[in-house]
């Protein structure tokens, strides 16, 4: 009888072992499977306010939460930075938007984005795309931010994608590649209109008219009538017309690194 009892417990050490053994195996497996995640890299404001008129501004959270669900559904790890790191300003904060709130309360990425990277701590190589979301405030920082233009450049030169939608553009605008030329040079393109910006009453605000810019800097820009979804490709170059159009960004970057 001992030695049956005795043969039972070292059995029932064994299964228990192994069972440990699995879980330790899985776990090691589930954080390599995290650790193998490609990565894409969301650039939003950190400017909060829109000229001098006392309202406020800042990203455009419908421009981060709809790419943002294409792209995580999709197995992708996103990473954001500001020109000032840390907790962006945020507008278009309307919860009633499935997809809003269901970042909006995603704790991971609620985290992520209220401890967005400063570019100094911003790696280039580590990603597979860039993409910036509009917002007002993107006016005002991004075309001036030379240390996320030298990220932008240098994920498009290693065979990224670079990507906006409606006042993202304007982290594009300045971008200079290894060449000399700009980025948008002779290429289709798109982002907020002149007409757009008129019906919203800030054409006099902003510090300039992003259709514009791009159409001097090279750009051949594109667009449909106001509010309407506008997604242009040029080859890894995809930009977005209006915040209608954030999902559609972010299906094209899908497609684009999927090929």
């Amino acid at each position: 009888m001992k030695n049956k009892i005795g043969f039972s417990a070292l059995c029932l050490t064994m299964l228990f072992t192994g069972c440990k053994e699995n879980t330790k195996k899985e776990t090691v497996e589930t954080k390599e499977e995290k650790v193998m995640k490609e990565k894409i890299l969301f650039v939003v404001t950190s400017h909060d306010e829109k000229g001098n008129t006392g309202e406020k501004t800042g990203y455009y959270l419908g421009e981060v939460s709809h790419p943002w669900e294409v792209l995580t559904d999709a197995g992708y790890e996103i990473d954001f930075v500001s020109p000032k790191g840390g907790n962006p300003p945020v507008d278009g904060f309307d919860l009633e938007d499935a997809t809003n709130k269901k970042f909006w309360e995603d704790t991971y990425y609620h985290n992520k984005i209220s401890n967005s990277l400063k570019p100094s701590a911003v790696n280039p190589s580590e990603y597979k795309a860039i993409f910036f979301a509009g917002g007002h405030g993107a006016m005002w920082d991004l075309p001036l931010d030379e240390e996320i233009e030298k990220i932008t450049a240098a994920v498009y030169e290693n065979n990224g994608v670079v990507a906006a939608v409606c006042h993202g553009p304007a982290g594009l605008v300045n971008v200079k590649l290894n060449n000399g030329k700009y980025l948008v040079e002779g290429k289709k393109i798109n982002g907020f209109t002149n007409e757009e910006e008129s019906i919203v009453k800030l054409t006099e605000v902003v510090p300039f008219l992003l259709e514009d810019k791009l159409i001097e800097h090279g750009g051949i820009f594109e667009k449909s009538e106001p509010w309407q979804v506008h997604v242009t490709i040029d080859g890894r170059l995809v930009t977005g017309q209006n915040p209608q159009s954030a999902k559609g960004v972010g299906e094209a970057i899908k497609e684009l690194l999927e090929k």
